[in-house]
């Protein structure tokens, strides 16, 4: 910035000795507010463009919106909406096709096991977990804006609509069902399901309505790491009784965990070892498989799929060994062909489902929106968050009146679809080829299917979320508060529930981040010799600290929370006790004197905003000041953050506004309650008042 055009410098070290260059240094000229609008016109336009008010860029939308319904605007909105618009007419059909048809294929492989399995954890008959495979993949091929995302059927969400589907549809007491009971239990589960898939899509199509694209950032990373990596731990306990062949019912609500190890310790000995040896097997097929395509991923041409491999293996074992009527190994049964018929879900019940449907849609949201940005930083092109609302609310709301449950990206498809070779939205297109031919033809094939490596195929699944554990000590290094939310999230998740869980992750973060802003040191900064750049008093440069003049830099907000901090910080510095004026404290050398401070510079550049209780505070503390003597001057002051807030009758203008308690100097940008005695205000801008990157430099801008 000291290269501004027509700006001079002042005079160099030891050609002036008054107060005007107290230390010698170079110093620019101030700039004049005509000087300023001369130099920086345009850029002033465009920061008041940015700063303009939420309200009124809302009306000039709404204003321009009727000229939306031209041509060309719908061919924009168009555009917006349907994303294979813009990027089909660019796709390189010779150097992504084969790639994202083997990626495609592979995918849908891996979707067909996983979705009847994820189906069982629904507490829903399989085959709905092949139709939550198809019509999602297919509606977000056509909508969503990442191109490496893999929907589908989703452990955790899977968890979490079980245990409200066993809720709202708890099986008899009985647990001995004929066939037709057993029939009339899973349609009215199966509507629970698509109940809450439906309620889900339109809590996330009405955060689309309202532009809510930027709440999943208040689920922050360790928050999702711990939620997956305590719902992995759920998952794998709620699958012993189907390893075990233990016909027990599924237990909910909190200790839910705690509460099924006990019921399978209690009924171990009537497990069964038809099933427990189905499972072992499985499992050493299944867990070393999905080691070699992990280690082997870059050698591979294609990941090994060993969910399809264990599934036409167990089917022609059980089979041709008859396990079914010998040793009454639960089976998948007929899988219906074709599709079901759409019809609305029962929404009787829609208040109860909307309390379940909110954390499914938040967490649906939040682990897509995730997986979205990494793989979009990965490959180096944007995602449009609301985009990505509106594509997985219309996901669910859509395959909801085909019987499916809520859907979303999931973690382990995602990852092969990448290792794959996929490159575009196109390779879903592939994956409902695959679960297409299995709906239609390919069906009476699974039949003589064990639940058991179904079973199996959930926990293998489960290995990139119990393996987030591993990043614990590098958070631990890196932050120990993130370290500490993480911890809270998944013991929550783990000891209450899913739900529970996330609630208290949610809650326990954002506490993190308001206990942050308590904590807020404010430093006293001083001029680095030779320089024109200021530095706090504490660091070990050689600072010169101009005699009377105290500068202070406060980076926090100032509100209801940390109003109290920001005065007793205040009151140490300049030295206001409550029995009037104090000796001043410094955060210079243990030997330095304490001069009486004349005049406080009080950098606001880091002060993001501030309520009617913290411009209260300001108002109060130029009050204070001004009675002990001392100039208070605001620099870089933004001036919605501490606007007219104080609505009380009782208080005058000036007692009310801090812009009025605080004036502005003419052609600087700092803010001054009237004259400044022995500094006048070519003297405050020779020691500089704002701030850039955490370094001190002369004024640039006006506020």
């Amino acid at each position: 910035m000291s290269g501004l055009p027509g700006a001079r410098t002042c005079p160099g070290l030891g050609e002036a000795s008054d107060l005007k260059f107290p230390l010698g240094a170079k110093f620019r000229e101030p700039l004049t507010e005509a000087r300023f609008q001369q130099l920086f016109a345009d850029a002033e336009q465009e920061s008041e463009l940015l700063s303009e008010p939420r309200w009124s860029r809302l009306c000039r939308q709404w204003r321009r919106w009727p000229g939306a319904c031209s041509r060309p605007g719908a061919w924009r909105l168009l555009l917006a909406r349907l994303p294979p618009l813009r990027w089909l007419p660019h796709y390189r059909w010779r150097a992504w096709l084969l790639g994202d048809a083997v990626a495609g294929v592979t995918v849908g492989i891996v979707h067909v096991p996983q979705g009847m399995a994820f189906a069982l954890l629904t507490s829903v008959p399989p085959v709905f977990g092949l139709y939550t495979s198809f019509f999602p993949v297919l509606i977000y091929t056509l909508l969503g804006t990442g191109r490496h995302l893999s929907t589908g059927t989703f452990a955790v969400l899977s968890l979490m609509t079980g245990s409200a589907v066993e809720r709202l549809v708890p099986e008899p007491l009985g647990g001995n069902l004929s066939g037709i009971e057993r029939e009339e239990l899973d349609a009215q589960r199966v509507g629970a399901a698509a109940a809450l898939a439906f309620g889900s899509g339109a809590l996330m199509l009405g955060m689309f309505a309202l532009q809510l694209g930027v709440l999943s950032t208040f689920l922050s990373e360790p928050v999702v790491k711990a939620l997956t990596s305590g719902a992995a731990l759920h998952v794998l306990v709620s699958q012993l009784p189907s390893l075990l062949g233990l016909p027990l019912p599924r237990q909910i609500g909190c200790f839910a965990l705690f509460k099924t190890l006990a019921a399978v310790l209690t009924a171990l000995p009537r497990s069964s070892p038809a099933e427990l040896t189905i499972s072992a097997l499985s499992l050493a097929l299944l867990v070393p498989v999905k080691e070699l395509n992990v280690r082997f991923r870059d050698k591979l041409p294609t990941p090994i799929p060993g969910e399809i491999v264990m599934v036409l293996l167990a089917s022609v074992l059980c089979f041709t060994s008859s396990l079914d009527t010998r040793y009454n190994v639960q089976i998948v049964g007929l899988l219906p062909g074709g599709f079901p018929q759409p019809h609305l879900p029962n929404l009787t019940e829609l208040p109860r489902i909307l309390v379940d449907s909110l954390p499914i849609a938040l967490v649906a949201f939040a682990v897509s929106a995730s997986l979205a940005s990494i793989y979009a930083d990965k490959y180096s092109y944007t995602i449009d968050s609301n985009q990505e609302l509106l594509a997985h609310g219309v996901s669910n709301l859509i395959s909801s009146l085909f019987s499916c449950f809520p859907n979303s990206a999931t973690l382990a498809t995602t990852s092969l679809l990448v290792d794959a070779g996929g490159n575009t939205q196109l390779a879903g297109l592939f994956s409902c080829i695959v679960v297409l031919s299995v709906l239609l033809w390919l069906g009476p094939f699974f039949y003589y299917l064990p639940k058991a490596v179904l079973a199996c195929i959930n926990i293998s699944s489960m290995r990139q979320m119990f393996f987030q554990m591993q990043e614990l000590p590098q958070l631990w290094r890196i932050s120990r508060m993130d370290f500490a939310v993480w911890v809270v999230t998944w013991v929550a998740v783990v000891i209450l529930s899913v739900d529970l869980g996330l609630a208290i992750g949610v809650v326990f973060s954002m506490m993190t981040v308001i206990c942050r802003t308590q904590r807020v040191q404010c430093l006293a900064l001083g001029l680095a010799e030779g320089t024109e750049l200021y530095r706090p008093l504490r660091e070990s440069h050689k600072l010169l600290k101009v005699p009377g003049l105290c500068i202070l830099s406060y980076p926090a907000p100032l509100y209801f929370g940390t109003r109290g901090q920001f005065r007793r910080t205040l009151e140490w510095h300049l030295g206001l006790g409550e029995g009037g004026k104090e000796a001043p404290k410094t955060d210079g050398p243990p030997n330095a004197v304490a001069e009486p401070v004349r005049v406080v510079v009080l950098d606001c550049s880091g002060l993001t905003f501030a309520d009617a209780a913290g411009a209260r505070e300001v108002v109060q503390l130029a009050g204070r000041c001004r009675d002990a003597g001392i100039h208070l001057l605001l620099a870089q002051c933004n001036g919605e953050s501490l606007s007219a807030g104080d609505t009380d009758p009782g208080r005058t203008p000036e007692q009310s506004d801090p812009r009025t308690a605080v004036r502005q100097c003419p052609g600087c940008s700092c803010s001054c309650p009237g004259e400044t005695g022995d500094y006048g205000s070519e003297d405050l801008h020779s020691v500089g008042l704002t701030q850039s990157s955490g370094v001190w430099r002369a004024p640039t801008i006006r506020v």
